[in-house]
């Protein structure tokens, strides 16, 4: 059975599931801010998944990197699986401004998460999983009631 790393499960909230990928939303309001979770136990490098699943992945990210892209209207979206502090493989998409905080440096490690409101998180899941309806499975602990 698939495990999330408890640092990932602390700092993001599910938001759904695509056919590889867990789907989570940091909590950090200053940024949408997301990352893909290949459910794959002992994975910490793209390269050690299967082929299959390194193309899966590649799928997701695009999906979610285009969707992303168009739905928030950014100016560069950053796109990164680093890993140093937590290393099960996870797949940061960022949107950035140039009017963000960190523009144009990188966000990690710079500042502070500023947590989402309840309105805010019920409007950014809402609006993501109306955009990812066809390829995103809603999860079942209850995050879809946000909205």
């Amino acid at each position: 059975m698939f495990e999330l790393n408890p640092v990932l499960g602390r700092d993001s909230i599910l938001v759904g599931h695509f056919s590889l990928c867990q789907l989570r939303l940091i909590n950090d309001a200053q940024f949408p801010w997301f990352i893909l979770v290949p459910q794959r136990n002992d994975i910490t490098e793209i390269y050690q998944l299967v082929e299959e699943d390194r193309q899966q992945l590649m799928a997701e990210s695009c999906l979610l990197a285009e969707t992303l892209h168009d739905a928030f209207s950014a100016t560069k979206l950053n796109v990164a699986a680093i890993g140093n502090l937590v290393p099960q493989l996870h797949m940061h998409h960022i949107v950035r401004y140039t009017t963000d905080p960190c523009w144009p440096g990188p966000v990690w490690g710079k500042l502070d998460a500023i947590a989402y409101s309840k309105e805010e998180l019920a409007e950014i899941l809402q609006k993501v999983h109306s955009l990812l309806s066809d390829d995103l499975t809603l999860p079942s602990d209850g995050a879809e009631l946000y909205y």
